[in-house]
């Protein structure tokens, strides 16, 4: 990617080639914005750093209650919480 100037890419794999794909694009998620895998089998996520980054931003709006705050106080309690701005988007996207 660097040696093409790509900045951005999904990446894809089938059998072994979908859990490296997967474990390389956790591992450089700012660089990649998708991942496509075929037969890949079953691949533990937790051990990876940023699995746990997001499992912990989870858990911190999970216990913010903001069924009865405003659209507008919930974000910024969300922002306060998350301070990751990809996890924050993405949090906020499915909120």
């Amino acid at each position: 990617m660097d040696e093409n100037k790509i900045t951005m890419a999904s990446i894809g794999g089938h059998g072994f080639g979908a859990k490296v794909a997967t474990a390389t694009a956790i591992n450089h998620n700012n660089r990649f914005t998708g991942v496509m895998c075929l037969d890949g089998g079953p691949l533990d996520q937790r051990y990876y750093e940023a699995y746990q980054e997001l499992a912990h931003y989870i858990e911190e709006v999970r216990n913010l209650n903001i069924e009865k705050l405003s659209s507008a106080e919930a974000i910024k309690k969300i922002s306060e919480r998350v301070a990751h701005p990809k996890w924050r988007n993405i949090i906020l996207q499915n909120v």
